[in-house]
């Protein structure tokens, strides 16, 4: 572990880069860490062989030939328990399964209450392991679970209501009936815990949807999404949106949005108290309108090691972009707008350090890595469908739209045709593991393989066949402590590896 600390600080040791914090913990949380970089502490296996699978889905509804449901990110703690976010039902209901990561054997199995609010695609299920080794999973009415030593068959347990325990069993009822968690967890190094939440109908404390706070003691803290934004059209925290913190920790950035697909903001408040502190217009840079906040995204704010903001949107009018969306990129302090990238939709970028990748010769400190399709028969879509690593600090010119966006360091296209239309199938990431060791990233296809995709060669070294290949939601990525690969596919958890 040592050495793989001394291996990330050289790899951002560029002037002007800032050390990126939680680099060092597994991976607890969607996109690895706080900052959501996606970057692993440890080097990946070879994708030899499938060493194990789980179902995340116990009953799977397909639309068609597709799976339009966003699995959650399963976590692994620092003893290697894989902790697996599974859908029970068809339309609701989910469990964790603590699972041993060298060969996924159930070791105990935790119940939750939990409902999901109103959505389009099946919204994701995502709990989080904090500093503390604490694992939180979300319940009905606002309320989170925990549960202490998640490594041991048992452990300390509790539910925790934002808003008060005293409160939620005055009324149980009227809040389960009112109150949903609406985004994945995310914890700070302290192991405080924060979340979006959505309110539909009249409840005790006549709550309104926001973003909650739970300290490691308990305490809960709660600021409205349209308090945030100093705006009453907001309705709530764009659906699926984890919150991400500062490099220090002390901002928490988020989306709010007017609706289910409506306009919005990337605001900012203080960790410590959920103060706001500073809000920026989502706008689409080709058109300036405003930008498009979809809840059938999973798009997450992304914090580079230097404290810029990242975060993906979708293109207004629709279809103006073909469908790709923009990631857009701001300062940490929300007042300037930088260069955007050109895909951002249902993406969250991971983190690049430059070093990874042998034929760049630009200034930039590190890189991003996004989905980069090009859907077939949507605008000018032509079916091209790639993973890019993009320039934040350099521009030039995207050929859909003619603006100046973050320009192309590698591109690679998905290998395998599609049956029924020109291109290639789609990438199905919404965040990919970056292993800095064999300068890669794990990509997951609907062709149904895995690939890793190497920085220095722009080639595809290795891959592995899970499933014959599905339509699907994206899905994320990632690297267990021992190396191990995990990638979802078809409602199934793979664990790839020697």
């Amino acid at each position: 572990m040592k050495f793989a600390l001394l291996l990330l600080v050289c790899l951002f040791s560029e002037p002007g880069a800032a050390w990126p914090q939680a680099l060092s913990v597994p991976w607890s949380g969607y996109a690895h860490d706080a900052q959501h970089t996606a970057i692993s502490s440890v080097a990946s296996q070879p994708l030899n062989r499938i060493r194990w699978q789980t179902a995340m889905d116990l009953n799977p509804q397909f639309s068609g030939s597709s799976l339009l449901i966003h699995y959650g990110s399963p976590l692994v703690t620092a003893a290697n328990t894989v902790l697996v976010p599974v859908k029970t039902g068809a339309t609701d209901g989910f469990r964790v399964e603590a699972r041993r990561g060298a060969d996924g054997a159930l070791l105990y199995t935790l119940t939750t209450d939990y409902s999901l609010p109103a959505h389009g695609w099946t919204p994701s299920y995502g709990p989080v392991v904090s500093a503390r080794n604490r694992l939180y999973y979300a319940g009905a009415g606002g309320t989170v679970y925990y549960r202490d030593s998640p490594d041991a068959v048992s452990g300390a347990s509790g539910q925790i209501a934002f808003y008060g325990n005293a409160a939620y069993a005055s009324n149980p009822t009227a809040f389960n009936n009112s109150v949903k968690i609406s985004t994945p967890i995310t914890s700070d190094r302290l192991g405080n815990i924060f979340f979006g939440y959505e309110v539909s109908g009249p409840n005790p404390l006549n709550l309104v949807s926001g973003l909650a706070k739970i300290s490691f003691s308990g305490v809960g803290t709660f600021v409205s999404a349209a308090t945030a934004a100093a705006d009453n059209s907001i309705a709530g925290v764009s659906m699926n949106c984890a919150p991400a913190l500062s490099n220090d920790h002390r901002l928490l950035y988020y989306a709010v949005s007017t609706g289910y697909t409506g306009a919005g903001y990337l605001v900012s408040v203080d960790s410590r108290n959920l103060q706001p502190v500073a809000r920026i217009r989502l706008k689409d840079p080709s058109t300036l309108a405003d930008a498009l906040l979809y809840g059938d995204g999973t798009s997450s704010p992304t914090v580079g090691p230097d404290g810029d903001v990242y975060f993906g949107v979708l293109e207004n009018p629709f279809l103006s972009h073909n469908a790709r969306g923009w990631l857009l990129h701001f300062d940490g302090g929300l007042t300037q707008t930088k260069i955007p990238g050109a895909f951002g939709w249902d993406d969250t970028a991971s983190i690049v350090p430059a070093k990874l990748v042998a034929s760049y010769q630009g200034p930039s400190p590190y890189l991003l890595l996004t989905k980069y399709n090009n859907y077939f028969g949507v605008g000018t879509g032509d079916g091209n469908n790639r993973v890019a690593i993009i320039d934040p600090f350099v521009s030039a010119v995207d050929p859909i739209s003619g603006k100046q966006t973050m320009r192309e360091v590698i591109a690679i296209a998905g290998p395998t045709p599609e049956d029924d239309h020109p291109g290639v199938r789609e990438w199905c990431i919404n965040t990919a593991a970056i292993d800095p060791f064999t300068q890669s990233a794990l990509i997951n296809s609907e062709d149904g393989k895995l690939y890793r995709w190497d920085f220095s060669t722009n080639t595809f070294t290795q891959q592995i066949v899970l499933t014959p290949g599905i339509g699907e939601a994206y899905t994320p990525t990632l690297i267990g402590v021992d190396g191990t690969v995990y990638a979802i596919n078809n409602a199934t958890l793979f664990a790839v590896g020697n």
